[in-house]
This record gives C-alpha cells, sequence and structure tokens, in this order.
C-alpha cells in the first residue's frame, strides 16, 4: 500500500517537473536559453540540440548569443530556428548568431496564457490519470483480498489528499507563469 502511495507521488511529481520544464521554455520576453531546448538541428545527418552543438549565453536582458563549437554548423542552427515556431529571426555575424528577443504586445500576452493554462490542464489531466491508476490497484488488491475495506478507505483518503495537494501546486505555477507573462 505505501509502496504504491509512494510511487504515484513519485510520477506526480515528474509531471510537475514537465510542467516547470514546459513553463521554462515559454517565450516571456526576456531572453532564456530553455527555449531553444526544443528546437533540433539536421548536423551531419541526425538531429541535435542546439544547447550540444554551442555554447548558449544570455549577452543582455532580451538577447541570446549562440556560438557553435563548429563554424560549419552555422548556418544549420541558423536555419533550424528560422523554420522552428520560435518566431525570431536570428541575426547570423559569421561567427555567432544573436536572437533578440521583442517586447511581447498584449496580444501575444494573452496567448501565452492561454498555453500557460492549458499546460496547467495538462498537468492536471496527468495527476488524476495516476491517482485512478493507482485507486485501480488498490481495488484490485482489495478484490485479492490483500488489504480490507477500511485499508481501501484509507488508501483513497491519503492518494486524494496528495492529489489535491499537487492540483493546488499546479494552480500556483500557472498563476505566477501568468503574472510573470502579463508584468513583463
Amino acid at each position: 500500500m505505501k509502496e504504491q502511495i509512494k510511487i504515484a507521488k513519485e510520477k506526480m511529481g515528474k509531471t510537475i517537473d514537465v510542467l516547470n520544464r514546459e513553463f521554462a521554455a515559454i517565450r516571456a520576453g526576456r531572453a532564456n536559453p530553455e527555449v531553444l531546448n526544443k528546437i533540433m538541428v539536421d548536423y551531419w545527418g541526425a538531429p541535435t540540440a542546439i544547447n550540444q552543438m554551442a555554447s548558449i549565453s544570455v549577452a543582455e536582458a532580451r538577447v541570446l548569443v549562440i556560438q557553435p563549437y563548429d563554424a560549419s554548423a552555422l548556418k544549420a542552427i541558423e536555419k533550424a530556428i528560422q523554420t522552428s515556431d520560435l518566431g525570431i529571426n536570428p541575426n547570423n555575424d559569421g561567427k555567432v548568431i544573436r536572437l533578440v528577443f521583442p517586447q511581447l504586445t498584449e496580444e501575444r500576452r494573452k496567448d501565452l496564457c492561454k498555453s500557460i493554462k492549458k499546460y496547467g490542464e495538462e498537468a492536471k489531466v496527468s495527476v488524476r490519470a495516476i491517482r485512478r491508476d493507482t485507486m485501480e490497484k488498490f481495488k484490485a488488491m482489495k478484490k485479492n483480498s490483500e488489504i480490507t475495506e477500511d485499508d481501501l478507505k484509507v488508501c483513497e483518503k491519503d492518494i486524494q489528499k496528495i492529489t489535491d495537494n499537487f492540483s493546488e501546486d499546479i494552480d500556483k505555477m500557472v498563476v505566477n507563469k501568468e503574472k510573470e507573462v502579463m508584468s513583463i
């Protein structure tokens, strides 16, 4: 019983980690190397993450500088950024690529808030699915006479309490990220 609850907690914790990564990748008007994590570059025929083939630094509050380890990869990185959904045109000076993040418009901020809410809702759905799977395991244990009816009720209360706590955490994360986006 305790083991099942521990596993469920770990899975819910991983859901929170995924949500954090999703939020870090949201471009909020500030230069953040995390926005490049999803962009893959065709490098010698293999899709490669930019952070594995270049050093990425924040030059100013709204400027990212990408310096490839291999100068021949500069054009491939530039092309990957242009074809991505990042919405920023890279400046290539032959040695480094600069990404200048423009100030966000009100409309873009609202779109980002919709995305934030969507990610938050997906995370909550995932947490509830973990709760449901765990509950099914407890019910199977009850059916196999491994636990009593009272044990089942206690487990249901415990797993529901954990689910509620994770859902509250997700709601707080969504509110904080929305505030961050709207205040920039």
